[in-house]
């Protein structure tokens, strides 16, 4: 997927979901249920088993209608092995600014993690497309409503207590888009193989930004 495809892809729902530790059928149909429901931005994080192979299964079943990403890349060699795997976008918790330039000269999209305003410019000056606020759950909502004072221009995913009770909130703080894992897709659910019941936390995810929009 080019990149501007993966950046409207992202942006247009504000919503990045985020697959850690499931296996490749779970993986499969998780990634199925979301779609149907209209999130079309999924991450595999790199810290699941096989990761590099689910990429590629996703990437080949979705044929570019949907942007299949890779998180917790906190290293330079994989953000290689996950681009080359077929990854649109590039996420880490951390701030990497080789990850960044590697993920950047392959013309992907490049989220690293930050916190702080000085890690937030230094990301953003080093090519990042969108800077991903971690541990949101620690400081909240207001800590974005005042990052957005001064750096209003900057686009901020916030990851980490994002839920179906807040994320509204964090899209009117200013958020560009959310990354959700285990709030939306939950244990309970994939464990039961009630997969139904993912698309349907899905939807009503994606009407809460709408509705703020």
């Amino acid at each position: 997927m080019k990149n501007i495809d993966t950046m409207d892809t992202i942006l247009g729902s504000g919503l990045i979901a985020i697959l850690r530790g499931l296996d490749e059928e779970s993986t499969v149909e998780v990634a199925k249920a979301l779609y149907s429901a209209g999130v079309k931005a999924i991450e595999i994080t790199y810290n699941t088993p096989n990761a590099s192979h689910l990429i590629r299964k996703l990437t080949k079943m979705f044929d570019g209608c949907a942007a299949i990403g890779a998180g917790t890349v906190l290293n330079m060699a994989t953000a290689v092995e996950a681009i080359e795997s077929g990854a649109d976008f590039i996420l880490a918790p951390n701030l990497n600014l080789e990850v960044i330039k590697t993920t950047k000269s392959y013309s992907k999209i490049s989220i690293p993690g930050a916190f702080t305003p000085s890690e937030i410019v230094t990301a953003i000056n080093a090519g990042a497309d969108i800077v991903k606020i971690f541990p949101a759950s620690s400081v909240g909502i207001q800590y974005i409503k005042d990052l957005k004072g001064p750096l209003n221009d900057i686009p901020m995913m916030p990851v980490g207590g994002v839920d179906i009770d807040n994320v509204g909130d964090f899209i009117r703080a200013g958020s560009c888009a959310v990354g959700v894992g285990s709030n939306l897709i939950k244990k309970s659910y994939v464990e039961k193989q009630e997969y139904s019941k993912i698309t349907e936390l899905a939807i009503d995810f994606l009407n809460e930004i709408k509705k703020v929009r």
